[in-house]
């Protein structure tokens, strides 16, 4: 949940069966008949390779879709997370928007007047399905423009075998799981130990902290969740430069980094997918991910326990939700949209996403089928959903939330690595932020 939650893809470019853009039926933009109807969608490819790629299921939705409402094509054009959110922005700039736009930010566009709201979109049952708390964060002054097209929560997963081999654990404890038994960590002093230990047994990487642009924002809001701290207060104004904050940096810079245990690669130089790709080829011994690590890790059979990440202090954590967003700019194909919304959101649609990518649904439906799976990856997946319901998410609402998260994206790596100021750092991205919250 880029998201952003849910940055996963590895790829530079757009993936699809050719060029940019793949479709149901082979339809080419421009050329449909006087009573006919092209839509163009932009998607983020979740997959971490060309063969799991987003492109597939986009191709499979486009040709279901078009054979239940003839005279309507799809066009989708699938990017990597790393420029999905530049390629629309700068389709909106040449005036050339798409019908439909699957990233990570809505609110900007909705303050500039340029989307439909969901209730002008979809059917009342579609409408009504969403999960409240996305639903009320994809709302802005109470209207919902963002729709919720997948979730997920976060957790600190370990590698069983080399905190056992280092001594971190005992050769009899059981699989960690959160509220499980297996490690558990109470707080940032024993993630400290538990890292020199691993450092003194060659681990390459003890605890990962991808900073870099893939996903900054989501590694330092887990963070300073942990750390007492947060992006915005409980009226949703902006404290990125709280203390907390700034102590938590501290922290990451001074007991982390400073002590060599975030690895040879700098966390501002890491991405996500790059950390994920390390622990399961058994390099990593800890890191902060998303349910989607839960089937690398096992294809690579590599055993591993997830705990919640524990606060600085051991009081009670905070989880960290994200959503990746689904939005419809005003290009006169409101009702041709509407349709294929309602298509998209069906539940067999939902969970064929959600399944191939181990990711959570953003709908009733898709949470109760999720519960009700049993076995394997599902019931670890249980953790994850669990959390859902009362995580806390990024300020999506916020026109100025796109532009604060590419500034995190930019700038937050800086204030972690040796000699880094985390309050110069935090007040440079706060001031922004509450800038371009006032206009």
């Amino acid at each position: 949940m880029k998201g952003r939650f849910l940055s996963l893809a590895a790829s530079g470019a757009a993936l699809c069966l050719t060029a940019v853009t793949l479709t149901g039926c082979g339809a080419v933009g421009g050329l449909t008949g006087d009573n006919e109807v092209t839509l163009r969608v932009v998607a983020a490819d979740y997959g971490d390779n060309p063969q799991n790629s987003s492109a597939a299921y986009w191709k499979d939705l486009a040709t279901g879709f078009e054979k239940a409402n003839p005279g309507v094509h799809v066009e989708v054009s699938v990017y990597s997370w790393s420029e999905v959110d530049a390629k629309v922005a700068a389709m909106v700039k040449a005036g050339k928007a798409p019908d439909i736009a699957q990233i990570g930010a809505y609110a900007d566009y909705a303050a500039a007047g340029k989307l439909y709201t969901a209730d002008e979109l979809l059917s009342v049952r579609t409408e009504a399905d969403f999960l409240a708390p996305l639903a009320d964060a994809g709302k802005v002054k109470r209207v919902q423009y963002g729709m919720p097209f997948v979730s997920s929560t976060r957790l600190l997963f370990y590698n069983e075998k080399l905190l056992t081999d280092a001594g971190v654990v005992g050769k009899d404890a059981k699989p960690g799981s959160a509220g499980g038994a297996g490690w558990q960590p109470k707080n940032w002093a024993d993630l400290e130990a538990a890292a020199k230990k691993l450092k003194a047994a060659g681990v390459p990487t003890p605890f990962a902290v991808p900073l870099g642009r893939e996903e900054a924002q989501a590694e330092t809001m887990m963070w300073t969740l942990a750390g007492g701290g947060g992006y915005t207060d409980n009226e949703e104004a902006y404290t990125i430069d709280s203390p907390d904050n700034i102590k938590t940096l501290e922290f990451l810079r001074d007991k982390m980094v400073g002590q060599g245990l975030t690895g040879s690669v700098e966390p501002g130089r890491l991405d996500r997918q790059a950390a994920f790709d390390a622990f399961t080829r058994g390099e990593v011994g800890m890191l902060n991910g998303h349910p989607t690590l839960l089937k690398q890790a096992a294809a690579k059979g590599i055993k591993f326990g997830m705990v919640p990440l524990p606060t600085s202090d051991g009081s009670e954590p905070q989880a960290m939700g994200v959503a990746d967003w689904v939005m419809a700019f005003k290009n006169g194909h409101r009702k041709e949209s509407g349709k294929f919304l309602d298509y998209l959101y069906e539940p067999r649609n939902v969970t064929a996403f959600t399944g191939k990518y181990d990711l959570l649904p953003a709908t009733t439906r898709g949470y109760r089928a999720v519960q009700a799976a049993t076995g394997g990856a599902a019931t670890q997946l249980k953790t994850f959903l669990t959390a859902l319901p009362s995580a806390k998410l990024y300020p999506v609402g916020k026109k100025s939330w796109a532009g604060v998260s590419e500034d995190i994206k930019e700038k937050i790596g800086t204030a972690v690595q040796p000699g880094g100021q985390p309050e110069k750092v935090l007040e440079e991205i706060a001031t922004a932020a509450r800038t371009a919250d006032a206009h």
